[in-house]
């Protein structure tokens, strides 16, 4: 239960440390989020579970191939949000729009032979 514990408190804190540094510089805030730290926090994860290096490797594969098809979200809610949408109609319109582009590259991925 320790063990559970300290994972959800090490995970919550990147969270608020970026949120808390996006308060004053938001570039800098960018550059904490835009590392890869919650996939590191799982490669750790699964390594101290005995995952093996298979398993992490595998799971690195897929985060690569699933990044691109997240990165829409972030060209799309700037621009809803500079036409005027609107903070939580922008993040709901990106959001969805997201989620079609995943739909849209999950078949493309698999008959490129990517397996997810």
């Amino acid at each position: 239960m320790l063990y559970y514990a300290l994972k959800v408190l090490l995970s919550a804190l990147v969270i608020v440390a970026v949120s808390e540094v996006a308060k004053r510089h938001s570039g800098f805030a960018a550059l904490i989020a835009a590392l890869p730290l919650t996939s590191l926090l799982a490669f750790v994860w699964l390594q101290l579970e005995g995952a093996g290096e298979a398993r992490i490797a595998e799971l690195s594969q897929q985060i690569f191939w699933l990044v691109l098809p997240s990165l829409a979200f972030f060209l799309i809610l700037p621009w809803l949000l500079k036409l005027g949408a609107g903070f939580w109609l922008g993040l709901a319109g990106a959001g969805a729009a997201t989620v079609g582009v995943y739909f849209a590259a999950l078949p493309l991925l698999r008959k490129f032979g990517v397996s997810l």
